[in-house]
């Protein structure tokens, strides 16, 4: 009889066919190597956000993680941090994580306006949107 496959099995076992190093996935999510070793191990139980967090860093879905469906993982764009983000994120020492989030948070409100006319973001303009929502930042 064959073991339960579980969350934690699927994680780890994506990671591993990546060579991604649970140092490297715990910098990418903002979740402690630690606890993505527990998480792994059947040790700890993942949050919903968590999950998702490691399925943006793994580029799997959550069907895959949370139910192991046969269907393959997407294969999204990859992300692209925009040059003035990355000399603000720099200069504001950010996590890729919260940077991620900085990025999310302005497509977020660009997709609710009109695109005409619509610059592009300054160093500047990354910053004053990073102190209007870093405590909403986990």
């Amino acid at each position: 009889m064959e073991p339960i496959e579980t969350v934690g099995n699927r994680i780890r076992k994506l990671r591993e066919e990546k060579n991604i190093t649970l140092e490297t996935l715990s910098e990418h999510t903002g979740i402690s190597k630690g606890f993505l070793s527990d998480a792994e191990t059947g040790n700890r139980n993942v949050s919903s956000q968590n999950l998702l967090k490691i399925a943006n860093a793994l580029n799997a879905s959550l069907e895959y993680l949370m139910r192991g469906t046969p269907a393959a993982p997407p294969n999204p764009e990859p992300l692209t941090i925009p040059a003035e983000l990355n000399q603000a994120a720099r200069e504001l020492n950010l996590s890729f994580a919260h940077t991620e989030a900085l990025l999310a948070a302005h497509r977020s409100v660009v997709a609710r306006r009109s695109n005409e006319g619509l610059r592009s973001p300054s160093v500047e303009d990354w910053k004053e949107l990073y102190q209007s929502i870093k405590k909403f930042l986990v």
